[in-house]
């Protein structure tokens, strides 16, 4: 083979080796993009860790794992309500497969969008603020689990009653911007009423409030305080109960981590099970489900808890 050819041969190799090595490339480069969910709250991003924990586990309890085979777009409100339907918005047009929205954000995620998935989680009936058709067949692109947020107002005053029998006007507190507001408050003086009991609903929305609240509580000689259920309350579970216990008033949350910031009591679902539950549904949609054939989880787990240090001393008798 005379140089000339023997030079073209070479040439020839070369082409045929950096194609074969270009085609896998160019195969994986065009490999569909990994599936977008949408996560819509109105906390912030380092609020209630434990909630992203529970969400995450429950994509991979169906195959997916964030940033592997998933995208997750957070859009966080900072607890300003007013701030979700833009939020909202901006995912619809990131265009997710599904979006998830805590309680305050489900209302402005179902305006958003007639046609994205969305996994809600809400406290208080879906039917009857008008999500979903049923809890069994949901109908629309909405279903999603229901925490006992409305029902359990009533029944946490009434274990304070039980545990402070002397305390005659117990006060609740409430987010006046939470979508439940007047349902809570409606809920909390027709059980006071049924217990005998003078009731004073008193409201908060930023940390700010709370001071007030207190020194408003003072002023009431309030023998207790319920705090009624809001996302925001759950970011300052810790700061609402040293107030408790710096003004001596026996008060009882939803949140276990209200007990054990020495808080007197807490009751109410596990939020940790819930947030599975909504990771596995938004798995599963992502999988080919549809919403409208997924039935509405409503939260079986409520928990009791009693701090006893903290029921010492407000002189209950525990």
């Amino acid at each position: 083979m005379s140089g000339m050819r023997r030079r073209e041969f070479i040439s020839l190799i070369g082409v045929a080796t950096a194609s074969s090595v270009a085609w896998p490339l160019a195969a994986r480069a065009q490999q569909p993009a990994m599936p977008v969910v949408g996560f819509l709250n109105s906390r912030g991003p380092s609020d209630d860790a434990y909630v992203l924990a529970a969400f995450r586990q429950g994509l991979k309890e169906t195959g997916y794992v964030e940033g592997q085979n998933v995208v997750v777009e957070y859009r966080f409100a900072q607890n300003q309500y007013d701030r979700l339907p833009v939020l909202a918005a901006d995912l619809v047009r990131r265009q997710v497969a599904v979006m998830t929205a805590n309680g305050p954000a489900a209302q402005p995620a179902k305006a958003a969008t007639a046609t994205i998935p969305i996994v809600f989680f809400v406290a208080n009936d879906p039917v009857e603020i008008g999500l979903v058709a049923s809890f069994n067949r949901p109908g629309g692109n909405l279903t999603g689990v229901v925490n006992l947020g409305v029902e359990l107002g009533p029944k946490r005053l009434e274990l304070l009653h039980e545990l402070i029998p002397t305390a005659t006007l117990i006060a609740a507190l409430i987010n006046p911007a939470h979508p439940n507001a007047d349902a809570q408050s409606a809920a909390m003086q027709a059980a006071a009423r049924t217990l005998g009991l003078e009731l004073h609903i008193l409201h908060a929305s930023t940390e700010g409030d709370f001071d007030t609240v207190f020194a408003t509580l003072l002023q009431l000689r309030a023998g207790g305080l319920v705090i009624l259920t809001d996302p925001f309350f759950n970011t300052r579970i810790e700061q609402l109960a040293a107030l408790a216990v710096r003004h001596a008033v026996p008060t009882i949350y939803q949140q276990r981590n209200f007990a054990a910031a020495d808080g007197l009591l807490s009751y109410g679902s596990s939020f940790t099970d819930l947030w599975r539950v909504i990771g596995v549904y938004a798995g599963r949609i992502l999988k080919g489900e549809k919403p409208a054939d997924l039935p509405v989880q409503q939260s079986t787990k409520v928990e009791l808890i009693i701090n006893m240090k903290a029921a010492r001393r407000s002189g209950s008798g525990l």
